[in-house]
């Protein structure tokens, strides 16, 4: 058991390590391959041309490698080698010919490995010239030649060509270098025969000269067809015409002879050795008769015109009157212009009408009188002599449909100094058709309709309304009195003209919460669309259109903002657009609003009197009661102030009611309360109001708040008792103190109050 363990170990050893060696010998590297012609790639017929496969392979190991080579030409192997040895391949091309030309590849595989040159062109020029032979150079009428063309040396695919003269007779296409065809000639006498041929050469083709000429001669056989036709001359219309075809030295041959009778493309009988034929002669259009003759390859023909004299010609079809309308009696024609008048009598060519269903009238041969139809109708004249008959060719009568009373009417709309078209139209009549147009009586201008959708326009203007009913037009087409339409009516629309923009109501009148109506008129042909705006904005404020010349914009509950300046355009269909002039409006105050403003005022006034009277009572008590303090004692000294403001002018105190004369007496002192309160009221009424306020001030005095002295005038300060004790102020220790206007010094009152800074009590 250990030593097959052994013995399979030594070979798997063996065998590893020879398939290293061979790997190892067979490592190689196809580095480049090259295929090149010699001795160049262009080259002439039988040169001997060599293609040198060359491959460059690097390769380990001193064993040769296994080679395949192979050589492509237009993409098909034409050699392939094997080989162990790396010189070059060469593949011979010897007495190279056209057929060598195109593209070559050249390609190596090594063990699986291949690499593929790049392709090279190989041009071969030349072709050898044909060669032509017949086997037979003189043959008789109808036998059969054999022509051989031979290409010497060519190889490839071809096409031969046979030529008579310089038309191709026949053409072969052959795989091999030569063609054979037989020939056929249909005429006696020499024929030059050549021939040649084209190498096909994917994509290309080489063509070769011409062959040398080979002449074949043929002589005619004394077999020849025969054709007689009686009689031979002054054949007429209705004559019996007879014809016989037949076959003259007949060379008694085993090959079977045809007979063909024919009448231009019309064959009329058939046979073998003789042929006849009857018929009527004709006189139709020159035609020849045929007599064919055909054995084997041989055709013979002989041929004859006849020509046969006309009894009568053609008939033509004519009417009367050209042009024809409905239901109207015509007269139709028809006649043979020539007939044979010495075989043949007028009495005996007779003519009919065809189809002969429709009513005719006939009073002489050939004059038919017909009745119109309704609708086209085609007739036919026959004319017919000795059982010989024509036909004319057809006559389409179309009737013509009365034009009816044409119909006036107005394409658009009219607009006064606008132009405009008027359509006049009928709607039967046949074209063409005349339209005219009046107005009045007095005619304008003339329209032909010839077309089925064409139609009779004419370009007018009018000045006034009552113009447009003037206009007529009248329709004809053909000799008959004309119809005339009936007068145009239709609206004439007249331009707008004086835009006026009315406000109610008016215009001093115009209050807050009034209805505003913005009236816009205008003179014209309505329906009319109106515009009103403001300006300022250029979107209309309202748009209507309406049938009437006027109509209203409604404003409801006007505001002061509806102030501003209106204006209204108006346009109907002339397209004239009108704006009148601008309008102005102010909204006023509403009423109820003055009256309460009024009311307002009145009782604002009445406020103010009440306020007055009240004031002016104030003051007078007030005065009173200072009176009153002067003659009562003093009073202990209290917390409060008495403070004394004059808030008006103290002129009411003015230099007559005081006494100077330099006594010490004091004003009171002369005069008693009572009286001076009654002189005191009766100067109020002249002077202005003087008011004393009692007012209590807790904080020192504000010298800048002293109010000056104007004059005379007394001022009257703030006196008040200091609580600190301050030396500002007066302390009044039981009574008020009074100041004399009479002082010794006369010009203690009449200095500046800034200088006065301890003010003086008011005084009388």
């Amino acid at each position: 058991m250990g030593l097959l363990l052994l013995l399979t170990s030594m070979l798997l050893s063996s065998y590893f390590h020879s398939g290293r060696v061979v790997t190892a010998q067979r490592l190689f590297k196809i580095r480049d391959i090259t295929l090149s012609i010699e001795p160049a790639p262009d080259v002439t017929r039988d040169t001997n041309v060599t293609l040198r496969c060359q491959a460059f392979v690097s390769s380990s190991g001193q064993e040769a490698l296994s080679r395949e080579y192979r050589i492509y030409k237009d993409g098909n192997t034409i050699y392939s080698k094997n080989t162990s040895t790396s010189e070059d391949l060469l593949y011979p091309l010897s007495e190279a010919r056209v057929s060598n030309s195109g593209k070559y590849k050249c390609k190596i595989s090594i063990e699986q490995k291949d690499m593929t040159s790049g392709a090279k062109k190989l041009t071969v020029a030349g072709l050898s010239k044909p060669l032509l032979h017949i086997n037979k150079d003189v043959v008789s009428e109808g036998e059969e030649v054999t022509a051989t063309c031979t290409a010497p040396g060519e190889t490839g695919s071809f096409f031969f060509y046979f030529y008579e003269d310089t038309k191709e007779i026949q053409e072969k296409q052959v795989n091999s270098n030569q063609a054979e065809a037989r020939l056929h000639f249909s005429s006696t006498g020499y024929h030059k025969i050549h021939c040649g041929y084209t190498v096909l050469v994917t994509p290309e083709s080489f063509k070769s000269k011409e062959s040398l000429s080979v002449t074949v001669s043929v002589k005619e056989l004394p077999i020849v067809a025969v054709l007689e036709i009686f009689p031979e001359s002054k054949i007429y219309e209705g004559d019996k015409l007879d014809i016989f075809c037949s076959v003259k030295n007949n060379p008694r041959s085993t090959e079977s002879i045809n007979l063909y009778l024919s009448q231009g493309s019309q064959l009329l009988s058939s046979g073998y050795s003789t042929v006849n034929h009857s018929m009527v002669a004709l006189a139709k259009d020159p035609e020849e008769f045929e007599c064919r003759l055909e054995m084997g390859n041989v055709r013979k023909f002989d041929t004859k015109a006849v020509s046969v004299t006309e009894l009568f010609s053609v008939p033509t079809l004519t009417m009367y009157p050209a042009e024809v309308f409905q239901r109207e009696y015509m007269t139709l024609n028809c006649r043979s212009e020539t007939s044979a008048s010495e075989r043949l009598d007028r009495d005996e060519l007779t003519y009919t009408l065809d189809p002969t269903e429709s009513p005719l009238i006939s009073k002489v041969n050939g004059v038919f009188s017909v009745k119109a139809l309704l609708y086209d109708f085609n007739y036919t004249c026959v004319a017919k002599a000795k059982e010989i008959v024509k036909r004319s060719e057809t006559l389409t009568v179309r009737p013509k449909v009365a034009v009816s009373t044409p119909k006036i009417s107005v394409v658009g709309r009219v607009v006064i100094g606008q132009s405009f078209k008027i359509l006049c139209q009928s709607d039967i009549g046949s074209l063409p058709i005349n339209y005219t147009l009046l107005w009045g009586y007095d005619q304008l201008n003339i329209t032909t309709v010839k077309e089925p959708f064409q139609q009779a326009l004419f370009t007018v203007t009018v000045r006034k309304s009552d113009e447009i009913s003037k206009y007529m037009c009248e329709a004809r087409n053909g000799q008959k009195e004309a119809p005339l339409s009936k007068r145009l009516n239709a609206t004439v629309i007249v331009p707008l003209t004086n835009p006026i923009l009315t406000v109610l109501p008016h215009l001093p009148e115009i209050s807050e919460g009034d209805h505003l109506y913005l009236i816009c008129g205008v003179n014209g042909t309505p329906p009319v669309t109106f515009k009103w705006y403001r300006v300022g904005n250029e979107h209309p404020l309202y748009t209507i259109t309406t049938h009437m010349n006027n109509t209203n914009y409604r404003v409801s509950a006007l505001s002061k903002e509806h102030s501003g300046m209106y204006y209204c355009e108006a346009i109907n269909h002339a397209n004239i657009l009108v704006r009148s002039d601008l309008v102005t409006i102010e909204v006023r105050l509403a009423l109820w609003k003055k009256v309460l403003i009024g009311g307002f005022c009145l009782l604002a006034l009445s406020v103010l009197v009440v306020v007055v009277v009240l004031c002016f009572k104030s003051k007078r008590g007030k005065r009173e009661a200072a009176a009153e303090l002067s003659v009562k004692p003093s009073r202990p000294k209290s917390d409060d102030s008495l403070t004394v403001n004059l808030t008006h002018d103290t002129e009411v105190y003015n230099a007559a009611t005081v006494r100077v004369e330099g006594a010490a007496v004091s004003v009171w002192s002369e005069r008693r309360p009572a009286e001076a309160n009654d002189e005191e009221s009766s100067m109020v009424s002249n002077e202005p109001d003087v008011e004393y306020t009692e007012v209590v001030h807790p904080r020192p005095l504000d010298p800048a708040r002293v109010p000056p002295k104007k004059g005379t005038d007394t001022v009257y300060s703030e006196l008040q008792n200091s609580p600190h004790g301050a030396t500002d102020h007066h302390d009044y220790q039981g009574s008020v103190e009074y100041a004399e206007l009479n002082s010794e010094q006369p010009g203690i009152n009449h200095f500046p109050p800034e200088i006065n800074h301890h003010q003086e009590l008011p005084v009388d």
